[in-house]
């Protein structure tokens, strides 16, 4: 099982829509992977390590798959549009991270 982690890094001057994001971009998103997506979580920023300083990410979602095939065959014809939306509810760059599940 492999999980597609996408980051959202937080700093001065980032805005992050995260009711759009939950209620429009991920509803898409598990529109266009369909099956292949067997599971979703997303996570708003709240602190960074000491409480009250600024969390690191100001979101993540993590999608869980089969394999990293599962993954790429169902993102692959659907990118352009997923990440085109974008900037529909961030200005920040996220980074992707594909992990192996061990446990």
């Amino acid at each position: 099982m492999i999980k597609v982690s996408v980051l959202y890094p937080n700093s001065e001057g980032v805005h992050f829509d995260i009711d759009y994001y939950c209620s429009s971009h991920i509803p898409m998103v598990q529109e266009k992977l369909g099956t292949a997506l067997k599971d979703v979580s997303v996570d708003y920023g709240r602190s960074g390590p000491e409480f009250g300083s600024p969390a690191p990410f100001i979101a993540m979602a993590h999608l869980v798959f089969d394999s990293a095939e599962a993954f790429q065959s169902s993102f692959s014809p659907h990118a352009e549009a997923i990440m085109g939306d974008i900037p529909n509810f961030t200005n920040a760059q996220p980074s992707i991270q594909i992990s192996e599940v061990r446990i």
